[in-house]
């Protein structure tokens, strides 16, 4: 069996204004049916990224973290399905609770907490590690085993 090759970006962000333009730039690439996960400690800037996400998108409604909500729609260039898994213990609550749907084939759907779906992830996404909290600088990493989301990587460098 052969093993996927892992293509990686890391960058480092000084604050949340650089976090924010991040997102920006990658919004830029983004295509319908992309998946994008956000992961990371609470605190570590998942939703100042999908801030910045949904402004480069053309978003123009305030994008807050939906965790209580679990799901909130935006439109803009492409509908953004922005998620946010925090309260939730596995995958099984997210497919039963109906938020990964055919829907998002039409948009992006992004996912704070994204590891809470486990194996239920599918292999053609874009994975952005953001390790650091307070106010020290993020080390953020863009991960892909799918060729399809390279462009992500050449849109962040």
């Amino acid at each position: 069996m052969a093993v996927p090759l892992v293509s990686e970006l890391v960058l480092v962000s000084d604050d949340a204004a650089a976090t924010r333009a991040l997102g920006g730039r990658l919004a830029a690439v983004a295509r319908a049916g992309d998946l994008v996960c956000l992961l990371g400690e609470l605190g570590a800037g998942k939703t100042q990224l999908a801030k910045g996400f949904a402004a480069g998108l053309g978003v123009t409604d305030v994008v807050a973290s939906p965790t209580f909500v679990l799901m909130a729609e935006y439109e803009g260039r492409l509908p953004l399905f922005h998620l946010d898994l925090y309260r939730l213990d596995d995958a099984a609550d997210a497919l039963a609770g109906g938020l990964l749907d055919d829907r998002q084939a039409s948009g992006v759907a992004l996912v704070e907490w994204a590891e809470r779906l486990g194996p239920a992830l599918p292999a053609a996404r874009l994975d952005i590690v953001i390790n650091g909290t307070g106010d020290t600088p993020r080390s953020i990493a863009l991960r892909t085993g799918d060729a399809a989301y390279l462009r992500y990587l050449e849109a962040a460098g």
